[in-house]
């Protein structure tokens, strides 16, 4: 802007331009360069490779006032005669013992877990070869051949799925089943399973006259007494007779228990009053009964599950192998869902059948067998 004179003054004064302030102007950048930054690198070095040790490097740091010594190599070219020298990190090497003790102390005095987990670290020691379509196959190291060398001695011995699966079915609470019969009638045989000294001592002249006068026969189980008269008055069904009284010997048996001092145990009665309680047994038949489902006077689980199992066993040999499992169920005070498990475990299979009077639970024993199969366990996800 211009300046207004003020009055007064002279015109003698030459007049002043007004300088008007503006952005200087620009210039082109033909080079820059940046200050580089200065980074700290740490060096980690870790092997595995080492035929005796493993062990991990680090760079040595300063301690307190002490500077850090620089390192160098020098690298000499016998062609030029030069030597090239190169910086070089110290590095300090410490054995890594932790892992070895951690380890010992685990097989020592850890868990069946942790001692399985540190089995298979070991186990998978061996990491995959990795090399291009076109590289040799690399030969394998002594540890990898002497690992692969004890594993294949130790698989050679394993069971095979067969023979596991007989393991099993050996170490049942069932009758001992011939596989191998070719008619159902021989799979399982009384004369076997109960022992033919033992069956012929089974009484069955009282029940027979008693169904020639027609008489009633007295019994505990409901299953027996429903099904008696027409097998003692068949002279061709000695032998269902036999397996009849047999089988109601053992239903006494069991009633007469009581639970016993530890969980899921059953007390059985002394001797002179379980004598009493079978009476017209003779005594090899009592002890025989005794002996085979009971252990010093108790009953277990696998006792209790024995009975069961061939309590089903005679019930088919009885009803020519096709049985209604009603009655037996009350007498042994079990479900239907447990009888036709117990069912299921002989080879048999229970399924409703419908009838006048509703549906029946009809058991059957027919070849093939049909058993449970050994059940695989998915493994837990890590």
């Amino acid at each position: 802007m211009a300046k207004r004179k003020r009055e007064g003054e002279g015109s003698a004064k030459a007049s002043k331009k007004v300088a008007i302030d503006a952005h200087a102007p620009q210039a082109k950048v033909i080079a820059a360069k940046n200050k580089s930054k200065s980074t700290q690198q740490e060096l980690l070095l870790h092997s595995t490779s080492h035929p005796n040790l493993d062990y991990t490097a680090k760079e040595e740091t300063s301690r307190g006032s002490k500077p850090l010594v620089n390192h160098y190599v020098g690298v000499y070219d016998p062609k030029t005669g030069t030597m090239q020298v190169i910086e070089a990190k110290k590095m300090v090497v410490r054995g890594a013992t932790n892992f070895e003790r951690r380890t010992e102390l685990g097989q020592t005095f850890g868990t069946r877990k942790a001692k399985k987990a540190l089995a298979d670290v070991t186990l998978n020691a061996i990491g995959p070869v990795r090399r291009d379509a076109d590289e040799p196959v690399k030969p394998m190291d002594a540890a990898s051949k002497a690992m692969l060398t004890s594993v294949g001695s130790i698989t050679s011995t394993m069971a095979s799925k067969e023979q596991l699966q007989a393991v099993v079915d050996e170490a049942k609470p069932v009758p001992k089943a011939n596989l191998d019969a070719t008619d159902i009638l021989d799979v399982y045989d009384p004369n076997v399973i109960i022992g033919r000294d033992i069956l012929n001592q089974v009484p069955i002249r009282e029940w027979q006259e008693k169904a020639q006068h027609k008489e009633s026969i007295q019994a505990p189980s409901r299953f027996v007494v429903s099904r008696v008269a027409p097998i003692a008055i068949n002279a061709d069904a000695t032998l269902r007779l036999r397996v009849l009284r047999y089988l109601c010997f053992v239903l006494i048996f069991y009633m007469s228990t009581k639970p016993g001092r530890e969980r899921g145990t059953r007390s059985i009665p002394p001797r002179d009053k379980l004598r009493e309680a079978l009476d017209p047994a003779p005594e090899a038949v009592v002890e025989s009964i005794r002996r085979k489902f009971s252990d010093a006077g108790t009953m277990r689980k696998f006792h209790m599950d024995l009975l069961m199992t061939h309590c089903c066993v005679f019930s088919c040999i009885v009803d020519n192998f096709e049985s209604d499992t009603q009655a037996l169920r009350d007498d042994l005070r079990l479900d239907q869902k447990t009888i036709n498990g117990y069912f299921h475990e002989i080879g048999g299979r229970v399924k409703p059948v419908k009838t006048e009077h509703g549906t029946a639970q009809i058991g059957r024993l027919a070849l093939p067998l049909d058993f449970p199969k050994q059940r695989h366990l998915a493994p837990k996800k890590r």
